[in-house]
């Protein structure tokens, strides 16, 4: 299926590697416009993400911008959890943004399907 093929090529990045096996599962059973529509999904891009943790993260924009709005405001008010939080989530938070790729789109296949 080339289509999918393609959109694998051009989203590989948002996706953790243990992912992929069960991305292109999905991509492959889904009809080749449905896969077309999937390059309208806005994914959040987990290098963005690291280096806004690294150079903001101890007042919370990496997580507002992942949609974490309480932690967000809880990691601002101390922040970063007196840094030691912020250093945590510069390791962690690039994960956390593959995560909510999958989850966004395991929603969205869903939606196709149905």
């Amino acid at each position: 299926m080339q289509s999918a093929d393609m959109w694998l090529i051009s989203n590989t990045k948002y996706f953790s590697p243990e992912r992929m096996p069960m991305v292109r599962q999905h991509l492959e059973s889904l009809p080749e416009d449905k896969v077309s529509m999937l390059y309208t999904l806005d994914f959040k891009d987990p290098t963005m993400i690291t280096a806004v943790s690294a150079l903001v993260g101890e007042f919370g924009v990496d997580r507002f911008l992942l949609g974490d709005i309480g932690l967000g405001v809880l990691k601002m008010l101390t922040l970063g959890g007196c840094l030691v939080w912020w250093i945590i989530d510069i390791f962690f938070v690039g994960k956390r943004a593959r995560e909510l790729n999958f989850q966004r789109f395991i929603e969205t296949i869903n939606i196709y399907r149905g």
